[in-house]
Formats: C-alpha cells, sequence, structure tokens
C-alpha cells in the first residue's frame, strides 16, 4: 500500500519529463513510470524539480544538438503547468512558493542536469533562466571542457575542476538566482564550486561514499564541507548507489541474456522494462539502506543539511517501499523508528531543501516574477 508523507515533501531530482516527450505520458494522471502528480499527490509530494537531462549522444549536430533537446523537454514542464493548472504551479521563487502552497499546487521546478545543455554559452544559461529554469546540476556522467565530472576516463582538454570558464557559470547562476547542484561532479569540481560559489549549493542526489564506494556519491569531507557551505545532499533512491551488493548483483543481471534481449519500441520503452525485470530479479534492498545513508549524512554534516532527491525515472531499480512518488512516507517512518524528531523528519524531507532554494531564488515580490518568457526553439543571439 502507498505510504503518503505526514509532511509535504520536496523532491530536488526526477527525470520524468523524459517521459512526457518520449513516451508521450501525461504527468497530469496516472501514468506508468515512478512519479505523475497523482502518485506524487497520494505520497505527499509538495514540490519537484522536473529536470531536463539530455543523453549525451544530442551534443552531435547530426542529432540536434544539446541545447534543442534540453529546451524541448522544458517545453514539456510548460506544457504541463498550462494542462493542470490545478495541480502544479511553476514556482522560482520564495513568493512563487507562497501562491502555490496557499492554493493546494504542487511547486513546480524547471531544472537542468548536466552543463552540456547551454553548450558552453553564457548567453543560453541565461535564457534558460528566463524560461524558468532555477536549478542546474552542472555535470553529468560526461565531462565537459569546463568541468570534470566524477567519472574516470577525462581526457588531456578536460581540467582538474572548474575551469575559468566554469566559475564564470557558477557566477552567473548566483548572480540570476539559480540553484548550483554538484551531483556528477568530481571531487576538485566539487571543491572548486563551493570555493567559486557565494550561494549555498546543494548535491540533489546522491549517497554517502562511506557506505559504498560508488563515485556518485560523497565522502565524509564533502558532507562536512557542503554542511560549512549552508548546502543540503539530497538523499538519491538509485540501489546501486546505495549498497555495494546491489550493484554487482544487478551487474550481473544486465550481462544475461535476459536482460540483453529486453527491447522496446523505443529507447524509453526498453529503459523502463530493463528496470521492472531488475526489481522482478534481483535480490529486494529494503528502504532501510536508504535510511542508513540519510542517518550517516545526518551524522556527518548535520540533519539541517539533509534532503531528498529520489532520482524517479531517471534509474531502473528503487528500494523496497520507495518504488514509485506514492511512498515518500516510508522514509518518514523509517525516520520515527531511528529516532528522529518531528521537526527533524520535517526538515529532512522538505525545509532543508526549500530553505536554500528560497535563499538562492530570492523572495520575488515583484508582479513580473511568475510570468515566464514564452519558450521556443529560437536562437538564442
Amino acid at each position: 500500500m502507498p505510504l503518503p508523507s505526514p509532511f509535504p515533501v520536496f523532491d530536488a531530482h526526477v527525470d520524468s519529463l523524459q517521459r512526457e516527450l518520449d513516451l508521450g505520458h501525461d504527468l497530469g494522471t496516472r501514468t506508468g513510470g515512478h512519479l505523475d502528480l497523482v502518485r506524487g499527490r497520494e505520497g505527499g509530494l509538495g514540490a519537484v524539480v522536473l529536470v531536463s537531462w539530455c543523453d549525451p549522444k544530442f551534443i552531435a549536430p547530426e542529432q540536434g544538438g544539446a541545447y534543442s533537446r534540453t529546451v524541448r523537454l522544458l517545453e514539456r514542464f510548460h506544457r504541463l503547468i498550462e494542462r493542470h493548472p490545478d495541480q502544479i504551479s511553476f514556482v522560482g521563487n520564495a513568493h512563487d512558493f507562497e501562491r502555490a502552497r496557499t492554493a493546494g499546487h504542487i511547486a513546480g521546478i524547471p531544472g537542468i542536469e548536466g552543463g552540456h545543455s547551454i553548450e558552453g554559452s553564457l548567453d543560453k544559461l541565461e535564457w534558460f533562466f528566463e524560461r524558468g529554469i532555477r536549478v542546474m546540476t552542472l555535470v553529468w556522467n560526461n565531462h565537459l571542457d569546463w568541468i570534470r565530472s566524477c567519472q574516470d576516463g577525462a581526457g588531456a582538454d578536460v581540467p582538474a575542476g572548474l575551469s575559468d570558464f566554469g566559475r564564470d557559470v557558477v557566477r552567473t547562476m548566483n548572480r540570476l538566482g539559480m540553484v548550483v547542484d554538484v551531483s556528477h561532479a568530481g571531487v576538485q569540481s566539487f571543491h572548486d564550486v563551493l570555493e567559486t560559489s557565494s550561494q549555498p549549493v546543494i548535491a540533489s542526489h546522491s549517497g554517502c561514499y562511506t557506505l559504498n564506494d560508488h563515485p556518485r556519491n560523497l565522502s565524509d569531507d564533502q558532507l562536512r564541507e557542503l554542511r560549512d557551505a549552508n548546502g543540503v545532499v539530497g538523499m538519491v533512491f538509485c540501489t546501486p548507489f546505495l549498497d555495494a551488493e546491489a550493484r554487482a548483483e544487478e551487474s550481473r543481471l544486465r550481462a544475461t541474456a535476459e536482460y540483453r534481449s529486453i527491447e522496446g519500441p523505443t529507447e524509453a520503452d526498453t529503459f523502463f522494462a530493463q528496470g521492472e525485470f531488475l526489481m522482478q530479479h534481483a535480490n529486494p534492498l529494503h528502504a532501510d539502506r536508504l535510511l542508513d545513508h540519510l542517518c550517516h549524512a545526518a551524522e556527518v554534516a548535520g540533519v539541517e543539511h539533509v534532503g531528498i532527491g529520489s532520482d524517479f525515472d531517471g534509474i531502473e531499480r528503487r528500494p523496497v517501499g520507495l518504488e514509485d512518488a506514492s511512498c515518500y512516507g516510508t522514509i518518514a517512518v523509517g525516520m520515527r523508528a531511528r529516532g528522529f524528531q518531528e521537526h527533524e523528519v520535517r526538515a529532512v524531507l522538505s525545509g532543508n531543501m526549500e530553505r536554500v532554494f528560497r535563499q538562492v531564488t530570492g523572495p520575488g515580490t515583484r508582479a513580473h516574477d511568475a510570468t515566464l518568457t514564452p519558450l521556443h526553439l529560437e536562437t538564442v543571439r
């Protein structure tokens, strides 16, 4: 049975816009995949960062370019808002947050996952801001010529951390009021971002390296550095990030003929079918393992620097008890069982991420703040 959260949840990283674009799903209705607004409401979703993730294959000019693909994904966010104004509102600052909450709407915050989407242009970064983007994960698993990711295989043209242009990206985001996200960043990149940023940053969807030495997770030193910068780490639901045995078992299953034979009509269909195969055939990983990471992050960085970043619809397998957006309450129950107080549960589920978002984006009391520049596939001049 779905387990709703007793408090509005702020999920700092969700990839569901790909389903809108590639599968034609209407996220305002009950759909397949991991998250839609219906199941979100059942689970207590109060705010969600819906990211536009551009597969690096689209960087190639013959594939249309990363910028154009990202714009098409962002367009799906706008259409979702237009189709379901009774369920979700665009939120770009603290004033918008209050308006959405008063109306009983989910706060919809558009984001970008991967700085390749701006194609090395600060003008394009500003263009995205004017059309609603309020969070950007600086880098995905592909290295850029201005920032190194957490993955191996960087070439000679990749800096050790941030280049001078990369620092300009961070400063521009600070000036505009866009939240800087360091999930996927390499260690030196992480340090360089926190050194450069004048605002708190987030690691929207990461785990704890001490509990599982996956390159996507944060070390204790990084957790403390994030704390000292008044930032927040969002606990990710991705099972390979949470547990080494789960990671090894899923690697084994991906090598099987049965997994490799899964093929849907589109890449997106195939991805979700493969995820369900893993959910059915891998040994269950209970949500308690996510609670282990949450408790460790709270112990090292402080409970006021921990949040939620599920990565729904961007991952294959999820922990038992956190299969989809109707299940956020599992975290609240688990935190209580481990001795957290009610105000601490509320802070992790929503308050900490909301605090950073409000600080970075500003109060936004001007009448035109909620009006977005019209979105269309124009070229930034």
